[in-house]
């Protein structure tokens, strides 16, 4: 199978706004549930391309390596931005080899390359609530009560 390209701006950045939808709905999630479940979603992240078995073994070997970032990242969320960092690798891999992660969309690995480093980063950040963030933001705007 092919892999193809993006031929409207739209396309490169709905993997933006998915991103962003998924870093609002898990901020929603009360700490430390939510360095678990990130912990969890990005072990399951490793195994996505494992049914399309495009580089063999490879897939087993990147399958290992992320689950020991999601192991580590149950203490930090460092190790799991490394985790979406690596498969942002993967993603971009498996896009120009021609091995898309959905087989029935050729643009899927690289939408999910450039969701992931969003991820990625919001973690290195240390995954904040964007509610509380606001609300924080809210309560030292000038003139706040």
């Amino acid at each position: 199978m092919r892999t193809a390209t993006f031929d409207t701006t739209i396309q490169w950045m709905i993997p933006v706004v998915i991103a962003m939808l998924f870093i609002l709905l898990c901020s929603l999630i009360k700490e430390p549930a939510r360095k678990k479940f990130m912990a969890i979603f990005v072990a399951g992240a490793g195994g996505a391309y494992l049914s399309g078995g495009g580089f063999g073994l490879w897939e087993m070997a990147f399958c290992g390596a992320m689950a020991i970032c999601a192991y580590n990242g149950l203490r930090s969320y460092r190790f799991i931005g490394i985790g979406w960092l690596l498969h942002t690798v993967w993603d971009i891999l498996h896009h120009l080899y021609g091995n898309p992660l959905l087989p029935f969309d050729p643009t899927s690995s690289l939408g999910c390359a450039i969701c992931d480093p969003a991820i990625a980063a919001w973690c290195f950040a240390g995954a904040l609530s964007l509610l509380e963030v606001m609300r924080a933001m809210r309560k030292d705007a000038p003139g706040a009560a």
